[in-house]
């Protein structure tokens, strides 16, 4: 996974889809429904490109369990991917990293769900938009009544061609009282000594481009 699709791996039980398919000889357990307790974290893999309507369903329904998404993805086609997030296991935690490439008109939504209290859904969605697409983000975490103590943050970023159109759209829905709540969204723009920096390296201007791609797309502070 790190060699085609730059996903680090660790000692965690997998479950992997490539262009949106489930790959039962990369994976260790099937499905994303967790109802029983795994002695390693959950390791969630969805890499490549996709096309169309794209779903991805993670429910956790025991105590104590690490559960971690690594999605990176493009699409050169119109697309759809939905991600749905339920934790009910107390003291559980999800942790997303979603990288997405944008060639075309992608639609993107997250819905996260805290349905019982010390609970903890982190998604941190970076996105580089190509030249003339068009991307709309949509995020929304929900704390449930007497789901307190509830770690929840959910945040967009992106790098973004001139002519790229973007929306984003993060919120928060709060019903008890958080132990943290966070939602926000950010544009990055490369300036100019960052720029001057790589080519007084010897960096060719695409290169530069790739450095700094690479860079946004792997400066996560989520964990």
């Amino acid at each position: 996974m790190w060699d085609e699709f730059n996903i680090k791996t660790f000692d965690a039980e997998t479950v992997v889809y490539r262009d949106g398919v489930f790959c039962p000889e990369l994976s260790t357990i099937v499905g994303t429904d967790f109802r029983q307790n795994f002695p390693r974290p959950i390791h969630i893999i969805y890499v490549g490109e996709i096309a169309g309507n794209c779903r991805l369903d993670v429910n956790i329904f025991v105590q104590n369990q690490p559960v971690f998404l690594s999605a990176r993805i493009k699409n050169k086609k119109p697309a759809f991917f939905n991600i749905f997030i339920k934790n009910a296991g107390k003291n559980s935690e999800f942790r997303g990293h979603v990288m997405m490439t944008n060639q075309n008109d992608l639609q993107f939504a997250c819905s996260a769900e805290h349905l019982t209290s010390d609970t903890t859904i982190l998604v941190d969605t970076k996105l580089i938009a190509e030249r003339n697409s068009i991307s709309k983000l949509v995020a929304t975490a929900k704390i449930e009544k007497n789901c307190e103590n509830a770690n929840s943050d959910i945040r967009f970023s992106a790098l973004a061609d001139k002519t790229a159109r973007m929306e984003f759209l993060p919120a928060q829905r709060i019903s008890a009282v958080p132990n943290m709540a966070n939602h926000g969204a950010s544009v990055y723009r490369p300036n100019a000594p960052q720029i001057e920096y790589l080519r007084s390296g010897g960096l060719s201007g695409s290169e530069v481009d790739d450095a700094l791609r690479e860079a946004f797309m792997n400066d996560f502070s989520l964990f």
